[in-house]
């Protein structure tokens, strides 16, 4: 309910048709792409997230849930704000690179020699770099006027 209320479309005529200030944009297959990736792992964290808040102590569990919730909202905001057309998909992704970036710091610094630390690789090369990379890219990316 909240992730519609924040993507509902601005119908105050404070934007313009082509992208400036947070109107609409054209979607071509790359921004969906985009779009399908972020949406699709915004929405994979969620059943970690219940996985998380059952196998951690309490204590740990408060801090990694908060983490990861954030970052599946900023996901799936950017995700779906991308698969809209929605140019104002940027603070969202902007964010989503900065919450990625951090956990996988925290990851890596805070597992135990082994094979959680193996784990906390694979995650961040694997997904949560990469992750971060892509909103990054378009977090900064100029407006294009359709």
């Amino acid at each position: 309910m909240a992730l519609l209320a924040f993507n509902s479309p601005v119908t105050d005529g404070s934007y313009h048709r082509r992208g400036i200030s947070g109107g609409p944009v054209r979607t071509d297959a790359g921004r969906r792409w985009q779009g399908r990736i972020l949406t699709g792992a915004g929405l994979v964290l969620l059943p970690w997230l219940g996985y998380l808040a059952g196998t951690l102590p309490p204590a740990e569990a408060a801090a990694w849930v908060a983490l990861d919730t954030l970052e599946a909202v900023a996901l799936l905001v950017t995700g779906t704000r991308l698969l809209r057309g929605d140019s104002r998909h940027r603070a969202a992704a902007a964010a989503a690179a900065v919450l990625l970036l951090a956990d996988a710091c925290l990851d890596l610094t805070t597992a135990a020699p082994g094979p959680e630390l193996a784990t906390a690789v694979a995650m961040a090369v694997g997904a949560e770099l990469p992750l971060a990379g892509l909103c990054a890219v378009l977090a900064t990316r100029p407006r294009r006027k359709s």
